[in-house]
């Protein structure tokens, strides 16, 4: 029997409702699956194999492009609801009965959809980097981030997901070398995907009467992962959904931003083992 990596597993296609996803997996079958969740124009090849890999060693591990994301069929649609009930409807096209689910950023966002739709799908979940409904998005400086001129290209997720300090910066680089190792890559997002995603985030942010209610009804353990000093969703966001979750655990890792867990993959993946695994 052929064991996959990161780098090695194929990309395979199931069909669901009209839709064809696009997905990898692999890892060690045994345990309740992991399902990852990307964030805002990434694909299944943006995941860093140092945190895929470790999870990998004691359960399995599936990376899926939801609906219009790359080589996945339709449009992306334009809300994280919508998202989340696609992400629901993969799941069960595997013939899977129970997950643990983990979104970064917009995948977190789609993460607490899943949970609160999914009901007993969902079994545990892992949020990074991510926020709630209605949050105030004033102090991100996505807007500028995601507007800048980075050469080479994939600079961009220096400013992303790292600080600007020397540690942090050194552990960006080593990311990027280890995200873009591998040759086979799916296709980039298209224009569609972006625009959709960016709709969606519009209403997700947009400041409703009591935002937060709906998080008492997400009662899977959570685990709440995020830097000290994130530039794209703010790291006080991370309290609040600790705060309003009703069974939620807060880790934030120092001197890091947005993409906490590639600054401190084996870090992360000790903790994030330890939360699945009781």
């Amino acid at each position: 029997m052929t064991t996959y990596t990161h780098e090695t597993a194929p990309t395979q296609y199931v069909e669901a409702n009209g839709i064809r996803f696009a997905y990898r997996r692999f890892g060690r079958a045994g345990a309740v699956p992991i399902v990852f969740n990307q964030h805002y124009t990434g694909t299944v090849d943006y995941w860093d194999p140092a945190v895929t890999d470790g999870l990998a060693q004691t359960r399995e591990v599936i990376l899926f492009n939801n609906v219009g994301v790359s080589n996945s069929s339709g449009e992306t649609p334009t809300s994280f609801q919508e998202m989340g009930a696609n992400a629901i409807t993969f799941i069960r096209a595997l013939g899977l009965r129970q997950v643990d689910v983990l979104g970064i950023s917009i995948g977190g966002f789609v993460g607490q959809e899943t949970a609160l739709q999914g009901g007993d799908l969902v079994r545990k979940i892992i949020l990074v980097g991510t926020g709630h409904r209605g949050m105030d998005m004033t102090l991100s400086r996505s807007a500028e981030i995601f507007a800048g001129s980075y050469d080479p290209p994939e600079h961009l997720w220096l400013d992303v997901h790292f600080k600007n300090t020397e540690t942090s910066r050194k552990a960006g680089l080593a990311f990027l070398e280890r995200k873009w190792r591998r040759k086979d890559r799916d296709p980039e997002v298209s224009e569609q995907t972006i625009a959709a995603q960016g709709e969606a985030i519009g209403k997700w942010i947009t400041p409703e009467a009591d935002s937060l209610a709906y998080l008492k009804s997400i009662t899977q353990p959570v685990l709440v992962v995020q830097g000290s000093d994130d530039a794209i969703i703010p790291t006080l966001h991370s309290l609040t959904l600790q705060q309003n979750l009703p069974d939620a655990q807060l880790i934030i890792y120092p001197d890091s931003g947005h993409g906490s867990i590639y600054q401190y993959p084996e870090l992360f993946v000790a903790e994030a083992t330890l939360f699945l695994d009781n």
